[in-house]
């Protein structure tokens, strides 16, 4: 039986014959394809410009800088998320302080995120899921209320709505992925949704070393940049995956569907939140992490994914706390200091979900789960 990858790309014979266009033309850094790729993806976002950047991790790069996030500076965020937060924060010479998160949505408990301010906070970077969204209407709120930037990470919801809009279509800041794991790829690339054009200029420059022109064409900088700009190849494929974004979309949201139509263990495990009806269903499902049952079971996580790739079946991990990691701890980060994220970075696993897959393909992953669990059920 083939092998069952947790995650990877679609890429057609469209796509494939985009990139041999753009390497013919000899416009291979920064060009056309690159300004066609913002815009549609501002047309996605409501018509808020959208700068492409070389990947999520710059563009919440981008973000700190563009809110003058710096030395002395706190910034509020999930102790639930990849790495790319907190090394960004610190990275801007800023303090990350963590938040925990709800046990089954995993969205930042912003009870927790109010608590956490002080007169030294500049801003607040929640994480997003696949599934429901943070409350965005008390997000924002409070945000007003305390005068405070919001970065949305949204690495892992491109197609996600909130009350019909897309997420990106408003907001404050809001960062996208596009790795080969997500539900649109440009093989790596990102992209920055800002508030208007002064910002969008900003972008401009922070993505490419800082540079301004003069009025005779001479370049300097007056502030230090990175080099994030998006290559035009990668644009080009970036710009055929998000026009069958809506293909892609259709396809987790039935295979979503099945797993919660035929997953059933015992012990059970906790699932991700499921949608009341189809016109509540804003999720675009990147990935269906489940939370099993370790403490019902004679087998430890590894065992439990060691079990399933015997069987040919990929997974993952989404994700390990970041308080407890070297960095972390560095801050103050320490064991039962947020125990529904430390479950979940215990606990969890990410079990396949790509658009590549079929019904079949769930239907074997919920038989295997099935098996392994009542093998390793305490008796």
């Amino acid at each position: 039986m083939s092998y069952l990858k947790f995650a990877g790309p679609v890429l057609d014979e469209a796509t494939i014959a985009g990139v041999a266009e753009v390497l013919r033309s000899g416009q291979l850094t920064s060009g056309p394809w690159v300004q066609r790729f913002e815009q549609d993806l501002s047309a996605f976002c409501g018509g808020r410009p959208v700068r492409a950047l070389t990947s999520a991790t710059a563009a919440i790069e981008v973000a700190l800088q563009l809110c003058g996030v710096g030395p002395g500076d706190e910034v509020i965020t999930g102790t639930q998320s990849f790495f790319t937060v907190l090394n960004m924060i610190v990275k801007a010479g800023a303090k990350p302080v963590f938040a925990d998160c709800d046990l089954v949505t995993r969205n930042i408990d912003l009870a927790q995120v109010e608590a956490a301010i002080t007169p030294a906070t500049r801003a607040i970077i929640p994480t997003h899921y696949p599934g429901a969204l943070v409350d965005m209407d008390a997000l924002f709120a409070l945000a007003r209320r305390r005068r405070l930037r919001v970065i949305e990470d949204a690495a892992l919801v491109l197609g996600s709505q909130w009350h019909k809009k897309n997420v990106g279509a408003f907001g404050d800041l809001v960062a996208f992925s596009f790795h080969p794991n997500k539900n649109v790829t440009s093989i790596e690339g990102g992209a920055l949704v800002v508030n208007n054009a002064a910002e969008a200029r900003r972008v401009e420059v922070l993505r490419f070393h800082g540079i301004e022109y003069q009025a005779d064409r001479t370049r300097d900088v007056a502030f230090p940049g990175g080099k994030f700009n998006m290559p035009d190849v990668n644009a080009r494929i970036g710009h055929q995956q998000l026009g069958r974004l809506p293909e892609f979309l259709a396809t987790r949201r039935t295979l979503a569907d099945r797993y919660f139509a035929r997953f059933a263990t015992d012990p059970p495990c906790v699932l991700p939140p499921k949608p009341a009806t189809v016109d509540d269903d804003g999720y675009s499902w990147n990935m269906f992490c489940v939370l099993l049952p370790l403490d019902r079971l004679s087998i430890g996580r590894k065992q439990f994914r060691d079990a399933l790739e015997t069987r040919g079946i990929g997974t993952g991990i989404s994700y390990e706390a970041l308080h407890l990691c070297t960095l972390g701890r560095r801050y103050g980060g320490h064991e039962g200091q947020f125990p529904n994220c430390e479950r979940i970075a215990r606990e969890t696993v990410s079990l396949p979900l790509h658009a590549g897959m079929t019904i079949a393909d769930v239907d074997r992953v919920c038989a295997a789960v099935a098996e392994v669990i009542a093998a390793g059920k305490v008796s």
